[in-house]
This record gives C-alpha cells, sequence and structure tokens, in this order.
C-alpha cells in the first residue's frame, strides 16, 4: 500500500467510524434512520427525503465546515473534505439500515464504500459480480468473502485517487464525488446526489434509477 492508499484508507475508516456511532450533537447513522423512517410511509419515501436533506446541508458551507471536532482527521486532509466524507457516509450507512442492513459488518462496510464513487459503482460492482439492476439482498453480501472485500476495497480506492489515470491525489477533490468540497458547495451538492442514488439503487430500490 502506497502512501496515499494509507491516507485514504485512515480517512475511510475514521469516517465510517464517526458516521456509525455519532457524536455530540451529530446523530450517527441509527438515528438519522429511524428519524427519517418515522416521517415517512416507506422505506423509499424515507430515504428520499433522508437524501435530499444531506443534499441541501452539504450545498450550505456554514454546516458542512461548522462540524467541530468532529473533523479534527488524524490524517493529512483538509476538513472542509473530511466533513463531506463524514455526511456522505452517514447517508450510506443510514440508506443501508432503512433497507434492513447491518453496517457493523465487513461486507456492508465496503459495499458502503462503493457508493462513495457515486456514478462509477455500478462498474465496481459488475467486476464483483453484482448486478446494479437489482437490489441487494442479505444471501448475497453473506457470500461476499474476505478475498472479495479486498477487491472491492483496492477498487474503490483505486477509483477515489485517480480518474481516468491522469489524476492523482493532489487533484482528487475535483475528481471524485466525495470529495467535491474543494470545488464548492454547489459540487458538494451534485456528488451527494450522486453518492446517494448509489445507495438507493444497491440498498433500497434499483428501479429509482433506471
Amino acid at each position: 500500500m502506497n502512501i496515499q492508499q494509507a491516507v485514504l484508507t485512515k480517512a475511510l475508516e475514521w469516517g465510517y467510524t464517526k458516521a456509525l456511532s455519532g457524536t455530540g450533537a451529530f446523530d450517527s447513522a441509527y438515528q438519522l434512520a429511524e428519524e427519517f423512517l418515522n416521517k415517512a410511509t416507506s422505506n423509499e419515501a424515507a430515504v428520499e427525503r433522508l437524501t435530499s436533506w444531506q443534499v441541501a446541508k452539504c450545498a450550505t458551507s456554514g454546516f458542512v465546515t461548522g462540524l467541530g471536532g468532529l473533523l479534527t482527521l488524524p490524517v493529512a486532509i483538509p476538513a472542509n473534505i473530511s466533513s463531506v466524507l463524514l455526511i456522505q457516509l452517514r447517508m450510506i450507512l443510514s440508506i443501508a439500515i432503512i433497507g434492513g442492513f447491518d453496517p457493523r459488518s465487513e461486507q456492508v462496510k465496503s459495499l458502503a464504500f462503493v457508493c462513495l464513487t457515486g456514478n462509477v459503482a455500478p462498474a465496481i460492482l459488475k467486476e464483483i459480480g453484482i448486478s446494479s439492476k437489482q437490489r441487494v439482498t442479505q444471501d448475497a453480501i453473506q457470500k461476499i468473502g474476505a478475498a472479495v472485500i479486498v477487491k472491492i476495497n483496492y477498487l474503490v480506492k483505486v477509483r477515489l485517487l485517480t480518474k481516468t489515470g491522469r489524476i492523482g491525489v493532489i487533484g482528487f477533490g475535483k475528481a471524485i464525488p466525495l470529495l467535491g468540497g474543494m470545488v464548492g458547495g454547489a459540487m458538494d451538492a451534485f456528488s451527494t446526489q450522486s453518492v446517494g442514488n448509489a445507495a438507493r439503487r444497491l440498498f433500497i430500490t434499483p428501479t429509482l434509477m433506471s
């Protein structure tokens, strides 16, 4: 693992832990999922409202940069980028929870990371034998073994660190969905919508994206 992949690995692990547990006024993915389920008449409606809310928040720079101590990331990634990563991971995990999946499993964790690639997610899923046209099932997730998880995580990191083989770690803020904070609120909102769509297609209803 090179230094770029090591930094990204630490960032993903940090974001996942924070999104899953929450801290202070920042609700956990479990709390967020429950909140929107209580307000909706169906899982699909809950996810639609949750995603729209997260997109709106990511478009508001005051929210993204105002998470205080949460953004003390112990790796070389700026606070505005780590905040977008955290918000998007919590959204993905909330969607997975609404869909009935356990975000504490290594399989769901790896699939959550796939969702961070946004529109690229179907290509990664295809490489590991999962159709993006079908909602992933519990049985399918349980069949994802350790070797496949390693492959998923590798493919995700490659996608997140480069785009078309030309943009390296210096430029990945503009290259990939989860690091869109470097180019402003509008890009944050666009990337968050893309990530939310990927999570909905994987964990809820594929036809929402057809």
